[in-house]
């Protein structure tokens, strides 16, 4: 199954997030042919830039690659469920599908505490496919902040 290959991918650059210092989110972007456009982790800590989260940073770079400001027929992979300001983004990116592996129900703008993308607000919502590998992804987050205790 073509999404898990994806979502192995993410959850690579999640462990280079964390290995960073950063709390471990990978996001990728891949287009309407299957290719990957874009390869992105949160660079918070590392840019001094609150909104440097993964799907920011790889929707950054997959319109600069593209010279584009919608990535229609594109779609995203993330470790954990995305945050009110990546949900808009990627709605104004014009994402066709988001899928994500771990909810975050404190954050998050689809299971957590807010549904973005059912809101008035929302001009574009994207398919959205959640729980890929979704252990993998929560260990992954469970274990740094562990660590961090």
């Amino acid at each position: 199954m073509k999404k898990n290959i994806y979502m192995r991918e993410a959850i690579l650059l999640a462990h280079k997030s964390k290995n960073s210092g950063e709390i471990p989110v990978g996001c990728i972007i891949v287009d309407k042919c299957n290719k990957i456009i874009s390869r992105a982790f949160n660079t918070v800590k590392t840019d001094k830039d609150p909104t440097a989260h993964a799907e920011i940073n790889a929707i950054r770079f997959a319109c600069k690659k593209l010279k584009t400001d919608r990535l229609i027929d594109h779609d995203m992979y993330v470790t954990l469920e995305p945050c009110i300001m990546c949900a808009v983004a990627i709605s104004r990116a014009k994402i066709r599908r988001l899928y994500y592996g771990a909810d975050d129900l404190q954050y998050g703008s689809i299971n957590g505490n807010f549904n973005f993308f059912q809101s008035k607000n929302c001009n574009h919502i994207p398919e959205i496919y959640d729980n890929i590998d979704k252990n993998e992804c929560e260990n992954i987050l469970n274990n740094f902040f562990k660590d961090k205790r």
